[in-house]
């Protein structure tokens, strides 16, 4: 892979940078993005008429043993050299955040810190009445289970169609973004409102733009460096370059 210098003499000296990831990311670890056809008995499910609340509220058991399953996959999944270079290059650069669409948790368990996830955690549950994280509750057969403090039910920590995202959570991404010396957008369809907005707030305030992506995308034609190719080749390429 053949590299721009000028861009890796970005890398090596800029002061604020900030990433952020998508499905393509974790894709590459075998997790299936949200738009890839269901499989199995969930063939037949469309998965936007289940991450809703008003599914949830119809049909709670359905919701949860949907997300049971989609916990199961993640599970199985292993962070792949893209997760491992972001958390290499978070201790190479002097002011790192890294924002990420994706709720898998493979960024931590690549020893990422401080991920400001917009979509939320698959692997957290919570209080569908006052959304407190629950890590444990009483055996039941019933599903879902119930909050052990409450008689509602508990539900995946994720941001369902139809939901805010986590205010604190945008509002720093936002923030960072307005900052940052240099951006990567990396397997992300630049589609998703409002996290496709943030690239190009990078770019209003200054910023040089890294798209990372085996594909065009509509925001390809603002940035500065588009790097055609699996995230899991690229960015180790541009740490290795950089670093050694």
């Amino acid at each position: 892979m053949v590299l721009d210098d000028v861009l890796l003499k970005y890398m090596q000296t800029a002061v604020r940078v900030v990433v952020l990831t998508g499905a393509g990311v974790s894709a590459e670890s075998g997790v299936p993005t949200f738009r890839q056809a269901q499989t199995g008995l969930w063939a037949q499910y469309d998965p936007h008429d289940l991450a809703t609340p008003q599914a949830f509220q119809r049909n709670p058991a359905l919701v949860w043993e949907w997300y049971a399953w989609r916990r199961d996959l993640v599970s199985k999944a292993q962070p792949n050299p893209a997760h491992l270079a972001l958390a290499e290059l978070a201790q190479r650069v002097d002011q790192f955040a890294l924002i990420t669409q994706n709720v898998d948790n493979l960024h931590q368990r690549a020893g990422s810190q401080n991920v400001i996830e917009l979509h939320g955690n698959i692997t957290r549950i919570k209080c569908a009445d006052d959304g407190r994280i629950v890590t444990n509750w009483p055996e039941s057969d019933e599903t879902p289970p119930k909050c052990p403090d409450c008689d509602h039910y508990l539900r995946p920590d994720v941001v369902w169609f139809g939901e805010n995202l986590p205010r604190g959570a945008l509002e720093r991404a936002i923030q960072l973004a307005r900052d940052c010396d240099l951006f990567f957008s990396i397997g992300t369809s630049a589609l998703v409102q409002p996290a496709a907005s943030l690239p190009l707030l990078a770019v209003e305030n200054g910023a040089v733009l890294v798209e990372i992506n085996p594909d065009q995308t509509p925001l390809t034609r603002y940035a500065d460096y588009a790097l055609h190719g699996p995230a899991g080749e690229v960015l180790p390429a541009l740490v290795q370059a950089v670093w050694g």
